[in-house]
């Protein structure tokens, strides 16, 4: 009896014992390779997929369990030498292409996704918090409610001030730092005496990369305009460069 309560949870996992979740899949429209890389949040079992490789044009995806809590981002410009693996920007400092429960070095655009059990509200969002590095979006496939997608298309990269540029070997601005990144001061961070949503305030810097990508975060309290839900289980699509 026992054994055939256990297979028909199994079966209908997704419909009475809360295993449900989503599959998350992953398109590259950049004309160049992006590495994604996925974090589970509050130290949880990490994914079975933590970092991949995604060429121009290819599309993959990885299924999370319900309810679940973390993020996902592209790094770019990796190479392996001397058999460590390192990327230009977003590395997770793994020496891997997995990212092992690493999460990405700022400057990174992030997706952050939290998933409810039993096809409640979930929430979603894209995220310019830790800076910016590639132009990104997530959209639900399915549900009900707004589901509306969560796209930052612009590349930051273009309007990003010198005292915020990350450059590469060349020159070229590889990434744009976030304030907090570049100066790690309490106002830019909302730390400190700065640490709620009526004293953390936009600023000169947040304001650029609102107006670039309005539907992202710009910075912390950025909630208002940027955060988005849907109900009933979707699945979910991440896009480099939609």
């Amino acid at each position: 009896m026992r054994n055939t309560q256990f297979a028909l949870c199994f079966i209908l996992a997704s419909f009475f014992c809360g295993a449900y979740g989503a599959k998350i899949t992953f398109t590259n429209k950049c004309p160049y390779k992006v590495w994604p890389g996925t974090l589970t949040s509050a130290q949880k079992p990490q994914l079975p997929k933590t970092g991949f490789e995604l060429a121009s044009g290819q599309s993959d995806s990885v299924d999370v369990p319900s309810p679940w809590e973390g993020r996902f981002w592209g790094r770019t410009g990796c190479s392996s030498n001397s058999g460590k693996f390192s990327c230009a920007t977003a590395d997770c400092g793994s020496g891997q292409v997995a990212c092992n429960g690493a999460g990405a070095v700022p400057p990174a655009t992030l997706a952050e996704l939290h998933v409810e059990a039993n096809g409640g509200q979930d929430y979603y969002d894209i995220s310019n918090v830790d800076g910016f590095n590639v132009p990104m979006s997530i959209a639900p496939q399915g549900g009900t409610g707004d589901c509306k997608p969560s796209s930052c298309p612009a590349n930051i990269n273009d309007v990003c001030p010198p005292e915020l540029q990350m450059k590469g070997p060349d020159g070229k601005v590889v990434a744009c730092k976030s304030a907090c990144v570049a100066f790690n001061q309490p106002k830019y961070c909302c730390t400190e005496e700065f640490n709620s949503p009526d004293k953390c305030k936009p600023t000169q810097y947040s304001e650029i990369f609102e107006k670039q990508c309005p539907q992202a975060y710009s910075y912390a309290y950025d909630d208002k305009s940027s955060t988005f839900t849907c109900f009933k289980g979707p699945n979910y699509t991440i896009t480099f460069c939609p």
